[in-house]
């Protein structure tokens, strides 16, 4: 017995010493601030070159809730050399289920996801740049917003913002990766203008309209198809911007992980066969404003945003005055939130605000106007 146990433990030793010896040769040639990465070049595919290349390379994640915090997460710690993060939310208690990147004391601070984001990301890699921008996502600022970028992701929580951020990437010939999950199901699709169909293309009749698709109330969401779906995407940024486009997945690629189903949609002939406006016609509906709304309701969260054309800015703490006669008022640098009758209503500084406690405009926009002002 006591030899087999120094057999056993001599063999550890040498395959631990064998393991070493390839590191440190591995380790000599690799610049000093890519050490951390070594792991990951090891994969020969990816290897220095495509390394490097992601040291150079800026992405926007659109999004940081489920999907975007996944997203921001991988990346970050791929060595992505810039993020640029955009989210218009702040934290609730019941995105801890699924949106990793956040802590209790995230929801208690009250900030916006995007600047939770930044924080934690910072701590994760302090060799990257993170961009932290606290917006709606808009025809407006869309173009600042893909200015300069290699990549998008889409970690975005509904379809005419999707639609919008297609426009953009077609227009300016940027490469996006669309995701999306729902119960246990997620989806994702890379797209390449001029090489691959876009999402109008699968979606000629564009969004679905309101009512007419599960929510995350109604269908509910699990955390795990998240991941699979994020990770997929990740991956597929990772292509693209290390030089190896020639890899990504041109199928629709649909997963079921409750009931164990894994899908591929050929869509090769989408763009082959297809008139899309957008392809092929160049024409920008989202992007010019022609389509979509200034208003949103949020899944599963019994709420509206409603948002403004033109310039805006609220005086944060004049507001906090006003309202806090009518009820209970917490605030900080980045927003307002009011409890008032049977609503909660969260202001920004940009006039942005999330009515809580309705899912009807109507009502939103009277609250609005009678508490925030015209």
């Amino acid at each position: 017995m006591h030899l087999t146990q120094t057999m056993q433990a001599t063999s550890s030793v040498l395959k631990l010493y064998a393991e070493n010896i390839g590191k440190t040769e591995l380790s000599q040639d690799i610049p000093e601030e890519l050490q951390r990465y070594v792991r990951q070049m090891r994969f020969a595919p990816l290897g220095s070159d495509g390394q490097q290349q992601l040291a150079h390379s800026r992405i926007l994640i659109c999004g940081c809730g489920a999907l975007g915090s996944v997203l921001a997460n991988t990346l970050a710690r791929a060595g992505v050399a810039s993020l640029r993060i955009v989210d218009r939310d702040f934290l609730e208690w019941n995105n801890l289920q699924r949106q990793v990147l956040y802590t209790e004391q995230d929801v208690k601070s009250g900030i916006p996801k995007a600047i939770a984001a930044k924080a934690h990301l910072e701590k994760i890699n302090s060799e990257i740049e993170v961009e932290a921008v606290v917006a709606n996502v808009s025809a407006e600022n869309i173009g600042e917003l893909v200015d300069s970028v290699d990549c998008i992701v889409d970690g975005t929580d509904n379809f005419e913002t999707r639609f919008l951020l297609n426009d953009a990437a077609v227009k300016h010939n940027i490469p996006w990766i669309y995701g999306g999950c729902i119960g246990s199901e997620g989806q994702t699709m890379t797209i390449l203008p001029g090489e691959t169909p876009c999402l109008p293309c699968l979606m000629q009749g564009g969004p679905p309209p309101p009512g007419t698709t599960p929510t995350c109330d109604s269908a509910g969401i699990l955390s795990p198809v998240i991941n699979v779906i994020a990770s997929i995407q990740a991956l597929e940024a990772i292509k693209i911007i290390s030089g190896n486009r020639d890899k990504i997945s041109r199928d629709l690629q649909i997963f079921d992980l409750w009931e164990n189903q894994i899908r591929q949609v050929k869509l090769s002939q989408l763009l082959e066969n297809g008139d899309c406006k957008t392809c092929h016609q160049k024409q920008f509906d989202w992007l010019t404003g022609k389509r979509g709304s200034q208003s949103a309701i949020l899944c599963g969260r019994n709420a509206v945003q409603l948002s403004f054309s033109g310039e805006t800015h609220i005086d944060l703490e004049s507001m906090q005055d006003k309202l806090s006669v009518l009820g209970t008022v917490d605030s900080n640098p980045f927003l307002l939130r009011a409890s008032i009758e049977q609503f909660e209503i969260t202001v920004f500084a940009d006039g942005r605000a999330i009515i809580k406690g309705t899912e009807d405009e109507t009502v939103a926009r009277s609250v609005y106007a009678k508490y925030i002002g015209n």
